[in-house]
C-alpha cells in the first residue's frame, strides 16, 4: 500500500526569513561570587531603519537583566560587541561576561560534550548586559526593500559594511534599544573585542554627537589600531615583547630569561624595544654593521629565534614567519590569536603555518555551544543559520578616525573612562601594540588618569583560561564600580 499525503503549500510560508521585530524572555538564576542572582534573558530581533522609516535590517540580540534590583537608574548597562568585522557576538557572550561559559578545560581547550556551564565570575551581578550581532552575523540579516528586492551589494556596503557605516547604523540601533528598555538614566558602557574595539571607539563619539547619549566607560579587549597608525619601524619593533612572551611560554628562551617570571622579563624587553630596537630599525640599511650584529644577538636572545633567522629578516621579523619558525625543530607551529596553541603542518619547510591552530580549536566548542544554548536554554527557535562569521566583505576601511573620535569623546565628557585588556600570547593584536595605542590616544597626556591597561597570561580571548576568566571579570567589575559617579560629582573640569 502506498500512502499519499497531500497538502496545500500555499497555506504555509516555508521561506527561511528573520522575524523583523520579536522577542522571547526566559527566567533564570545563577550564583556569582558566591551570591545568588536572579535574572531574565531576552532573545530577539530589533530593526534598523533608514531615513524614510523603512526597515533595512534586523539585528539579533541577547539581553540579560538582573531582576532583584529596584533602582534601574543606578544599574549600569554594558553593551557588548565582537569583531571581525563579520564576527557574531558569541565569543564574549558565552565565554567572558555572560552568565554562562563554555565547557572547556582550565586552559581553554574544548571538551566534549560541547555546551555551557555556569560562569561564577560574570559581571551580571553589577551590570545588565546586551550582546549585539551586527548585520549578517549571528541571526542578524539584511532585509528586502519595500518592493521585496534585496539591495545590491554596493548598496549594502554603503549602508552597513564599512568603518563609518557600521558605527552610524549601530548608534541608531542602540538609541532604539535604550529607549524601548527604559535605560536612558543608567550608566552606560561599551565593550568591544578585536575589530569590536574599532566599533566601540567610533560609537563613543557617534552616540554623543548624534544620539546625545553619553557614556561612563569604553572597554577595549584585544584592540586593533583604532585608526592610530603603527607602521614601519614601530610595527616591526612592537612585535618583540609578544615574541618574548610566546618563547617564554614554550620554554625556549635562554635560562637567564626562562627562570624569571614572565612579567619581569617583559618589563626588560619593553624597555629594550623602545630604547634600542625601534631606533635601530629606523636606520634601515644604513645601520652600522657592528650595531646590526649586536642588535641581532639581542633580538635572538629575547625572541627564541636564531641569530641567523633574525639577520635573514633584516631585523624585521614577520609574525607568520615567527609562528612557523619558533618550534620548527619540534615540528610544531604556534597559534596566531593565542600562541599557546600548537599546530602541525604538512611540511616543516615554509614561512607560515598551514592553518590557525587556535581558531579551529575554538570553533570546536563555540559553534555547538551557542546553537544549543540559544535554542534549548533560552528558547529562541529559528531555522536561520547562526553565522559565526558572516559575509560583510569587502569592508570599507577608509576614513578610520575611531581612535581620534574616542579621544574627542573623552575630552567632551569628563565622566568617560577607557580600559584596555590584552593577552600576552595574542599575535594578531599584540599586547604591546595595545599599550602603544593607549599611549598615543591622547598625546597631550591630560586624560591619562582616565586610561588603564590590564594584561593577562593568555591570548586574544584571554578569558578562556580559567584563572584569567576570574581576573578579567574582576578588572571589568572594578572598572565599572570606579567609574560610576556618586550623584554629587558634576561632569566638569
Amino acid at each position: 500500500m502506498v500512502l499519499l499525503v497531500s497538502f496545500n503549500s500555499a497555506a504555509k510560508d516555508y521561506s527561511r526569513n528573520i522575524e523583523i521585530d520579536a522577542s522571547n524572555t526566559t527566567k533564570h538564576s545563577t550564583t556569582i561570587n558566591g551570591k545568588k542572582v536572579k535574572y531574565t534573558a531576552t532573545t530577539g530581533t530589533q530593526p534598523v531603519w533608514n531615513s524614510e522609516g523603512e526597515p533595512t535590517a534586523s539585528l539579533f540580540y541577547t539581553y540579560y537583566q538582573r531582576t532583584d534590583i529596584k533602582n534601574k537608574a543606578k544599574r549600569p548597562l554594558l553593551i557588548s560587541f565582537n569583531g571581525g568585522p563579520g564576527s557574531a557576538s558569541v565569543w564574549m557572550h558565552v565565554a567572558y561576561t555572560g552568565p554562562k561559559t563554555l565547557n572547556v578545560d582550565d586552559e581553554g581547550y574544548p571538551l566534549q560534550p560541547y555546551g555551557v556551564k555556569t560562569n561564577p565570575h560574570s559581571v551580571l551581578d553589577i551590570a545588565d548586559i546586551v550582546f549585539v550581532n551586527p548585520v549578517n552575523t549571528g541571526y542578524s540579516r539584511v532585509l528586502p526593500n519595500k518592493d521585496g528586492k534585496m539591495p545590491s551589494k554596493d548598496k549594502q556596503k554603503k549602508m552597513f559594511f564599512g568603518v563609518n557605516a557600521d558605527v552610524k547604523y549601530l548608534a541608531d540601533w542602540i538609541n532604539t534599544f535604550v529607549t524601548r528598555n527604559n535605560r536612558w538614566r543608567s550608566p552606560k558602557y561599551l565593550i568591544g573585542e578585536s575589530y569590536g574595539t574599532t566599533r566601540v571607539s567610533g560609537l563613543a563619539l557617534e552616540l554623543q554627537s548624534r544620539q546625545w547619549m553619553y557614556l561612563n566607560g569604553v572597554i577595549l579587549v584585544s584592540p586593533t589600531d583604532i585608526g592610530i597608525e603603527r607602521k614601519g619601524p614601530v610595527k616591526a619593533a612592537n612585535r618583540l615583547p609578544y615574541f618574548t612572551a610566546t618563547a617564554w611560554h614554550h620554554k625556549v628562551l635562554p635560562p637567564a630569561l626562562q627562570n624569571r617570571d614572565l612579567l619581569d622579563v617583559l618589563k626588560e624587553v619593553e624597555a629594550f624595544t623602545i630604547d634600542s630596537y625601534l631606533p635601530a630599525i629606523a636606520k634601515g640599511g644604513f645601520i652600522n654593521a657592528d650595531d646590526k650584529q649586536a642588535l641581532a644577538d639581542k633580538v635572538a636572545y629575547y625572541s627564541g629565534l636564531s641569530k641567523r633567522a633574525v639577520l635573514d629578516n633584516n631585523l624585521d621579523i614577520n609574525t607568520s614567519f615567527f609562528w612557523k619558525e619558533l618550534l620548527r625543530d619540534k615540528e610544531f607551529t604556534v597559534g596566531r590569536l593565542d600562541s599557546r596553541y600548537l599546530g602541525i603542518d604538512k611540511k616543516n619547510a615554509g614561512s607560515r603555518p598551514d592553518y590557525n591552530a587556535e581558531l579551529t580549536s575554538w570553533l570546536h566548542s563555540f559553534t555547538p555551544a551557542i546553537n544549543y544554548y540559544l535554542r534549548e536554554e533560552l528558547n529562541y527557535k529559528t531555522d536561520l543559520k547562526y553565522n559565526m562569521f558572516g559575509n560583510v566583505h569587502p569592508w570599507d576601511r577608509t576614513g578610520n578616525r575611531t581612535g581620534e573620535n574616542l579621544r574627542l569623546a573623552m575630552a567632551q565628557n569628563p565622566y568617560l573612562n577607557v580600559m584596555v585588556q590584552a593577552g600576552y600570547y595574542d599575535g594578531a593584536t599584540n599586547y604591546f601594540d595595545a599599550k602603544y595605542t593607549l599611549w598615543q590616544l591622547d598625546p597631550s597626556g591630560k586624560m591619562k588618569d582616565r586610561m588603564s591597561f590590564k594584561g593577562y597570561r593568555s591570548g586574544h580571548m584571554m578569558y578562556l583560561r580559567k584563572e584569567d576568566l576570574k581576573l578579567s571579570n574582576d578588572d571589568l567589575r572594578q572598572f565599572i564600580k570606579n567609574t560610576m559617579v556618586d550623584g554629587k560629582t558634576a561632569a566638569k573640569y
